[in-house]
């Protein structure tokens, strides 16, 4: 019995030759920019909990001290030789990018995150920062109300490098996408794509713009440690509640104070 061999047929692989595009962005904010870092305060409870605290703990420790909370709301660079003193995370400008292909035809979120990225860990934030409280609701079942400060950028510029891959993508596309991001998401907290804020919106500008020239001469690392050092509130709510927290406080050092003065034996 004769038996019959199989032919092997020779399987011819395509693979699509690929390179990395490099485009260098000018953003210029259309809205105020707020920072939303966690501070360091709330990393050391993830990290390490101290459980529920007593009425005597919360008599004995401030819930909040509006000074330090503003300047840790902020990404800060630690080197003395950077031309800023706040940073922004650079994923904030690609996940901006990712959000807005999800209202953009023929763009894929999960593809625009592979095929696009921003250089750097962190990007240099030009802009000088002022205090903001105001009214938020916690992450609890009840959405309890608090007092939250943060530093906000009223006016805001950056320069960003965007790689994305080819020809997959194209410099048009990958510059439509952005601008699109700055319109209908935008970056920071209470930003635009969370539907009830509109801060943190941006547009591309030439390198030449005169209020980008003017951010970024004015709102360097000097201005900013300076903002920092001394804060200004950024609107009348604001200055209105540091003002009465501020009176309370010298009201409860000075009741402590008169309490603690001994008392004078009669004659």
């Amino acid at each position: 019995m004769a038996i019959k061999s199989k032919t092997t047929e020779s399987l011819e692989i395509s693979v699509l030759d690929i390179s990395q595009g490099k485009i260098e962005f000018c953003i210029l904010g259309n809205s105020p920019l707020i920072f939303n870092a966690m501070s360091a305060k709330a990393k050391h409870e993830l990290l390490l909990p101290k459980g529920r605290k007593t009425a005597a703990d919360k008599a004995a420790n401030l819930k909040h001290i509006p000074i330090d909370e503003y300047r840790n709301s902020t990404y800060r660079s630690t080197d003395s030789k950077a031309l800023t003193r706040l940073m922004f995370p650079a994923p904030g400008f690609k996940r901006a990018m990712a959000t807005a292909a999800l209202d953009l035809p023929g763009a894929k979120r999960t593809e625009i995150g592979r095929l696009t990225w921003v250089e750097g860990q962190q990007i240099g934030i030009y802009g000088v920062p002022k205090l903001l409280m105001s009214v938020v609701r916690s992450a609890d079942i009840a959405k309890t109300p608090d007092i939250r400060t943060r530093a906000i950028l009223p006016q805001w510029a950056c320069s960003i490098v965007v790689n994305f891959v080819r020809p997959k993508l194209q410099p048009g596309a990958v510059s439509k996408l952005l601008a699109a991001a700055g319109i209908t998401v935008g970056v920071g907290d209470f930003r635009q794509e969370k539907g009830a804020g509109s801060f943190g919106q941006f547009r591309l500008v030439e390198p030449d713009n005169p209020d980008f020239k003017r951010i970024l001469k004015e709102g360097g690392r000097v201005a900013q440690d300076e903002a920092l050092k001394n804060p200004e509130c950024y609107d009348l709510e604001s200055e209105e509640l540091l003002g009465w927290y501020n009176e309370e406080i010298a009201r409860m050092q000075d009741t402590r104070s008169v309490s603690r003065k001994p008392q004078l034996e009669e004659a």
